[in-house]
C-alpha cells in the first residue's frame, strides 16, 4: 500500500540504520542497565536492614542526584562541540573541549562538596517533614543519612573524572570501554556491598556505611580503568596525545563553549533540584510514602534505560552528521531515532506495568509502602512513551547547540508548571502521592506539543564548529 510504504520510508530505517544506531546505543544500554540493576540490588540489600536506613540512603541519593546532573549538564555543553569536532576530524578541537570539561568538573565538585558538608542536616530534614511520623524514626533516618553522605563525598572527584573521560570517549564513537569499565565498577560495588553491609567473610557489618564505602571503592576502580585504558590507546584516541602539555583553554573556545554550555548546566541544575523538590512534595505524606517512592524510582529507572540511551544516541549520531555538514541526513536520522525510541518505550512500559507488583516483595518494608510503590510504577509505565519523546526531542535540540531553547523546554517548564502544581496539591489537598504524580505527569503533554513543533521546524539543524 502506498501509505504504508511512505510511512516506512519516512519513519522506519533499514537494517544498516539500526545496526549503526544499536552500535552506539547498546553499549550504553548494557552499562546503564548493569549499573541500574546493581543499584537495585544495592537498594534491596540496604532494604533488608531497616526502613530508616533505606530512607536515609534514598534521601542522600536524591541530593547526590543534583550533583550528578550538574556534572552531566556542565559537560554536555562542551560535548556538543566534541561530537561535531569529531565529525569534522578536528583533534585539537577535541583537546580544547576536554580541558574545558576538566576545569568545569573540578569547580562543580568543589562547590558541591562544600555545600553538602555545610548544609547536610537541613537538606536531609527537607524530606522528613511529616508531623505524623514517629520522632524516633525521623532521628534514626537523619543519622543514617548523615553517615552515608559523609562517606560518599570522597567519591565525588572520581565520579567527575570518569564523566569527563567517558563523555569524550562516547562523543568520539568509543562506547565499549565506558561499558566495560562500568560493568567492572558495578561488580566491585556489588561484592563490597555484600561484604560490608552484612559483614561477610570476616568483614564488619556496617549497614549504610558499608554501602557508601562500597560505592566509593567502585568509583575509584572505574576511574582507574578508564584513565589507564585511554592513555594507553592513543592510536584509537588520538586526541589524548599531548592532552596535559597545557591545561589552558583558548579564550575564544572557552567563550563559545560557555555560551552554549551555561544554559545546559543551569538547565540540569534547576531540573535536578526541581525533581528533588517534586519528591519532597510527595514525601510530605510520610516515611512510608518516601519508602515507596524510593522503590518505585529504583525499579522504574531500570525500565527507562532503553529510551534514555537512545536519547543520548541522538545527540551523538545527529551531532556527527551536523558536524560533517549533512543536514538532510541529520533530519532523516533524527526522525527515525525518535520513532524508534517511542516504540521501544511502549514495550518496556507495558512490561513494567505487568511485572511491577513482584518487586516490592523483595523489600523489608510495610504493606502500605509496597502498595504505594506499585501504584507509582504503573503511573510511570503509562507515561513512558511521553517521556521517551520528550527525551529524544531534548537531545535533538541540544545536538545543534540550541541550549537556551532546551533550558526553556526542560527546567523552566518544571519550575513554572510542574512544581507549583505539586506544591498546591501537596499542601492544600489530601490527595495521595500516586494521584499527585499522575496529575503532575499530565502537564508533560504540553511539552510533547512544544517539542514536536520545534523538532519539525528544524530549528536545531546547525553546524556550530564550522
Amino acid at each position: 500500500m502506498p501509505f504504508l510504504s511512505a510511512f516506512k520510508a519516512k519513519y522506519i530505517g533499514d537494517r544498516a540504520f539500526y545496526k549503526k544506531v544499536l552500535a552506539v546505543a547498546v553499549p550504553m544500554m548494557i552499562q546503564n542497565g548493569i549499573t541500574t540493576f546493581v543499584g537495585l540490588l544495592d537498594n534491596i540489600m540496604v532494604g533488608q536492614t531497616t526502613t530508616e536506613q533505606m530512607n536515609g540512603v534514598a534521601i542522600v541519593n536524591q541530593l547526590l542526584f543534583v550533583f550528578n546532573l550538574c556534572i552531566f549538564g556542565g559537560l554536555s555543553g562542551a560535548g556538543i562541540f566534541t561530537a561535531q569536532y569529531f565529525g569534522s576530524r578536528d583533534q585539537e578541537g577535541i583537546r580544547r573541549t576536554f580541558r574545558f570539561k576538566l576545569w568545569l568538573a573540578l569547580a562543580i565538585t568543589g562547590l558541591a562538596t562544600a555545600a553538602l558538608l555545610l548544609a547536610e542536616e537541613p537538606l536531609i530534614r527537607l524530606y522528613l517533614s511529616n508531623e505524623n511520623d514517629d520522632p524516633l524514626r525521623i532521628a534514626q533516618t537523619l543519622a543514617h543519612g548523615q553517615d552515608y553522605l559523609r562517606i560518599m563525598l570522597p567519591g565525588l572527584p572520581a565520579f567527575a573524572a570518569v564523566q569527563v573521560y567517558t563523555s569524550t570517549l562516547r562523543e568520539c564513537g568509543e562506547t565499549r570501554l565506558p561499558m566495560k569499565a562500568g560493568i567492572a565498577a558495578v561488580l566491585v560495588n556489588l561484592l563490597f556491598n555484600w561484604l560490608l553491609i552484612f559483614g561477610r567473610l570476616g568483614f564488619p557489618a556496617l549497614g549504610v556505611k558499608g554501602a557508601a564505602i562500597a560505592t566509593v571503592i567502585s568509583r575509584y576502580a572505574e576511574a582507574a580503568i578508564v584513565l589507564v585504558w585511554t592513555h594507553r590507546h592513543a592510536d584509537r584516541c588520538p586526541w589524548i596525545r599531548g592532552m596535559y602539555r597545557t591545561l589552558k583553554v583558548p579564550a575564544e573556545t572557552a567563550r563559545r563553549i560557555f555560551v552554549k554550555g551555561v544554559p545546559l548546566l543551569i538547565n540540569e541544575a534547576l531540573w535536578s533540584v526541581g525533581q528533588s523538590l517534586l519528591v519532597q512534595c510527595y514525601s510530605v505524606r510520610g516515611l512510608d510514602v518516601m519508602n515507596g517512592l524510593n522503590i518505585a524510582n529504583t525499579i522504574s529507572n531500570l525500565f527507562m534505560i532503553t529510551f534514555l540511551s537512545l536519547g543520548s544516541s541522538v545527540s551523538i549520531i545527529v551531532g556527527h552528521l551536523l558536524g560533517a555538514s549533512q543536514p538532510e541526513e541529520a533530519r532523516d536520522t533524527d526522525r527515525k531515532l525518535i520513532v524508534f525510541s517511542i516504540l521501544c518505550s511502549v514495550g518496556t512500559g507495558a512490561l513494567l506495568f505487568l511485572v511491577c507488583p513482584l518487586f516490592p516483595r523483595l523489600y523489608n518494608t510495610t504493606d502500605f509502602a509496597r502498595e504505594t510503590a506499585v501504584k507509582l510504577m504503573r503511573i510511570s509505565a503509562c507515561f513512558m512513551p511521553v517521556h521517551a519523546f520528550i527525551n529524544a526531542a531534548y537531545f535533538t535540540l541540544r545536538s545543534g547547540g540550541k541550549t537556551w531553547i532546551t533550558f526553556l523546554f526542560d527546567s523552566a517548564f518544571v519550575w513554572v508548571v510542574s512544581i507549583p502544581i505539586a506544591l498546591i496539591l501537596s499542601r492544600l489537598t489530601d490527595l495521595s502521592a500516586p494521584c499527585m504524580m499522575a496529575l503532575v505527569g499530565l502537564t508533560d503533554l504540553i511539552k510533547v506539543g512544544a517539542g514536536y513543533w520545534m523538532v519539525k521546524r528544524g530549528m536545531w539543524i546547525y553546524n556550530i564548529v564550522e
